[in-house]
């Protein structure tokens, strides 16, 4: 995607406004805008390594996709070092947040996959706000694919929607080399996952392939 994206804010704003879940509060979130440049501002001040992952990175390669949080990959040693973000729920690799009332999500560098991805597969991204280390296409195909198995698992029939139509227009738009994107993923899933990531790449091109090129 040429140029420039939008404001962070605006983005998240509008994946707010936009969810008619929201649709009987009385705010629109107007301050969400200086609320995430003053988030991205303490993590610049306090020289956090993060990189920007999840529906808002997605942005600078598929247009029209909804997000209502800022999702980061980070260590957890950074995070200790922001008193300001006050935790929600917290498991081994991820913990929920929030700044000032914008929702987080926190991806941890203790995952062996979250921390490659923060070391080899970013691009540097010029939002509104300032430019941005997001992750790369291979970067956010990694990260779906790794997570579809314990979705199917959860039954979280919504989120594998999302994730495999994420995967499926990324491939479809960038082609990638997904046998080698499975390779890669061989030192971070089981084998069972594994499997089940091939099968889930088998049919998602199966299915844009009916679109032609």
């Amino acid at each position: 995607m040429a140029g420039s994206l939008g404001a962070i804010g605006d983005i998240i704003r509008n994946g707010i406004v936009f969810d008619f879940k929201n649709w009987d509060q009385k705010s629109t979130n107007d301050g969400l805008k200086s609320t995430v440049a003053r988030l991205f501002s303490l993590l610049d001040e306090g020289q956090v390594d993060y990189v920007l992952v999840g529906g808002v990175a997605l942005l600078q390669y598929i247009e029209g996709r909804n997000t209502q949080d800022i999702d980061l990959i980070m260590a957890l040693s950074s995070l200790e070092k922001l008193p300001e973000i006050q935790l929600a729920q917290r498991d081994e690799n991820f913990i929920r947040g929030t700044y000032d009332g914008s929702q987080l999500a926190l991806l941890l560098t203790h995952n062996p996959l979250f921390a490659r991805v923060q070391r080899i597969h970013t691009t540097s991204t010029p939002f509104a706000e300032r430019t941005i280390m997001t992750a790369s296409v291979r970067g956010l195909i990694l990260l779906k694919l790794y997570a579809l198995p314990s979705l199917y698992r959860q039954g979280d029939f919504v989120r594998v929607g999302l994730y495999e139509n994420d995967v499926a227009t990324l491939m479809y738009a960038y082609q990638p080399d997904t046998d080698s994107i499975i390779d890669e993923l061989k030192s971070f899933a089981s084998t069972s996952d594994l499997e089940e990531i091939r099968n889930i790449v088998a049919d998602l091109q199966t299915r844009y392939s009916r679109f032609g090129r």
